[in-house]
């Protein structure tokens, strides 16, 4: 029988999984994190269902690992880049450059050199300065406008960094016209874990109004709408129906042209699911009345988006005991190295593992080895003969 945290809901991942992730740590040790390439494939699956007329670009930043661009390129996937490792990635991957755009509105010259040598021929830009550096190539490139449209209730407002609002769109459209550049179309991110999918009907919406503007003023007809992404998933244990979820913005790009196509950045969407994490208790102490396990992972490991305002994930053991409130903690000599100061776990002993799913975004990616604490190993689960390998 498995006990589980605060929120004590079903564990999602199955009996057998969790066989086979216990045999790993055994093998491998931990911390871990087990890759489940089938769970890539399902969730890109849904959310092609869920948006059949939208080309899904990957957006590597949650996780960029080879195993998972390798998935996604047999499954004729594409990808969305931003920095010259993530190029470098696909590259590698033998993704074909047609399958790529470049979606970092603010890049140095050697950037778009760097994306430029290996294929890539579309970026995003938001700001005249930006627009200067591509004159030398406005033989080889085509552009997308990044617009702004804030969402406070997003788990990550992107607008705040990046975009412009409406009332500066046909300005710089002009100013690209004027420079020989073309600008294929728009772009725009809603913000990360978005629960509500009118913020997506609402950009789609002011988008649709710049480029009948464009038409109006005599810039020409622009092809390409990139809607971003931050397509929800559930950390809470109650599930999402993408395909419900996407109803609204299905509806939306109805009404548009048969002549624009339609883009989608799903990151986090993809993977977080796909992994699950690992961990032991390296030790234990009494503190204020309170246990505090000291596990071998932390905030400065896997569990890093406790510190930026990631979702709370949940915990479970093998154990069976009436559980008790305890503390996680990392393994670093740093206090704020904290996992959960308000934890629900049976009594656990040293050695005992403690397992977390929904782990696949933001975890190995932005793991440090502060303290000389080394990043959690990663296991990719093959799709077709789910062999464990190191990743």
């Amino acid at each position: 029988m498995m006990s589980v945290s605060t929120l004590a809901q079903p564990f999602a991942t199955n009996n057998e999984h969790l066989s086979l992730c216990t045999a790993l740590a055994k093998q491998h040790g931990t911390p871990l994190l087990v890759l489940d390439l089938n769970q890539v494939r399902e969730n890109y699956l849904q959310l092609a269902n869920a948006l059949p007329n939208v080309a899904l670009h990957y957006a590597l930043k949650p996780l960029p690992h080879i195993d998972v661009v390798h998935t996604l390129n047999e499954l004729g996937g594409s990808f969305d880049l931003a920095t010259n490792g993530e190029v470098d990635l696909v590259a590698q991957a033998g993704v074909a450059p047609s399958q790529v755009i470049h979606t970092h509105p603010i890049k140095r010259v050697s950037d778009i050199e760097h994306a430029l040598s290996y294929g890539c021929t579309t970026f995003v830009f938001d700001s005249e300065n930006e627009l200067h550096k591509f004159v030398p190539y406005r033989d080889q490139v085509e552009l997308l406008l990044r617009l702004s449209f804030p969402n406070k209730d997003a788990a990550a407002d992107l607008s705040k960094k990046f975009g412009v609002i409406r009332a500066d769109a046909l300005p710089l459209l002009k100013r690209a016209k004027e420079l020989g550049i073309r600008v294929r179309g728009l772009s725009f991110h809603v913000g990360s874990q978005t629960m509500d999918a009118g913020k997506y009907v609402h950009a789609i919406e002011q988008c649709k109004i710049v480029f009948e503007g464009a038409v109006a003023e005599g810039l020409g007809a622009m092809n390409t709408l990139d809607i971003g992404g931050g397509f929800p998933v559930s950390y809470s244990g109650q599930p999402i129906d993408i395909f419900e979820f996407c109803a609204p913005i299905r509806d939306a790009l109805s009404s548009w042209p048969d002549t624009v196509q339609f883009i989608a950045e799903p990151g986090r969407f993809i993977v977080a699911s796909a992994m699950t994490h690992v961990m032991s208790v390296m030790g234990q102490s009494k503190r204020g009345g309170t246990t505090w396990y000291y596990m071998d992972d932390g905030v400065y490991g896997a569990f890093s988006g406790r510190v930026y305002g990631e979702p709370d994930q949940r915990f479970y053991s093998l154990a069976h005991e009436d559980v008790q409130p305890c503390v996680l903690t990392g393994p670093t000599c740093d206090s704020i190295d904290v996992i959960s100061d308000n934890c629900l776990m049976p009594a656990l002993a040293d050695g005992d593992l403690v397992f977390t799913e929904n782990m696949g975004a933001y975890t190995w990616t932005t793991s440090t080895e502060f303290n000389f604490f080394a990043k959690a190993t990663l296991i990719s689960l093959q799709p077709s003969l789910m062999v464990a390998q190191v990743g």
